[in-house]
């Protein structure tokens, strides 16, 4: 991979590389990409099946009398889930905030990307209206110089004639 300092410019995402510091909404280390996966873990549908699943059994098992040490109103599951949504929600937040970060980012790399591409494109179209005229310009040349050609080769066939004519002349009285 290019550096950022200096992109290759055939290198397709090189409008990209002044944002690889934006790849991980928590940072590089390693709370930082478990704190992600943590963030990102939230929003699927495994981790509501299976909360949901644990609540069950939590409830049932202490309304049956399976165990009893969280009976009605059950204080310690609201304990349980508030301590979840005040590590949940500012996690939550950070990844969406950081990932409009991301998105915006790329987002303008995008768009400096298609510029890139129209000014390539502008230039490969004014190229080739040059060498269109080029090509015209060689052509009605060749024109010219066939016309020519086609005049010197009448002129020469003239002459041709002309000296043909006095040879014969020439022949026939002497």
């Amino acid at each position: 991979m290019p550096s950022p300092e200096k992109p290759d410019p055939n290198y397709h995402q090189r409008f990209h590389l002044p944002h690889l510091h934006l790849s991980s909404a928590f940072g590089d280390d390693w709370f930082a990409k478990k704190a992600e996966l943590f963030a990102r873990f939230f929003g699927t549908p495994v981790f509501l099946v299976a909360q949901t699943a644990v609540v069950t059994i939590w409830i049932v098992g202490n309304v049956a009398r399976w165990w009893s040490f969280d009976l009605y109103p059950f204080i310690l599951l609201n304990l349980a889930f508030s301590l979840q949504a005040a590590y949940a929600a500012p996690l939550i937040l950070l990844a969406q905030t950081r990932q409009a970060d991301r998105d915006k980012v790329h987002a303008d790399a995008d768009a400096q990307h298609r510029e890139a591409l129209a000014a390539a494109a502008m230039q490969r179209q004014e190229l080739a209206a040059n060498q269109t005229a080029q090509l015209l310009a060689l052509l009605n040349q060749n024109t010219d110089l066939t016309m020519t050609v086609q005049r010197l080769s009448e002129r020469i066939e003239a002459l041709t004639l002309e000296l043909h004519a006095k040879i014969v002349e020439r022949h026939t009285k002497g």
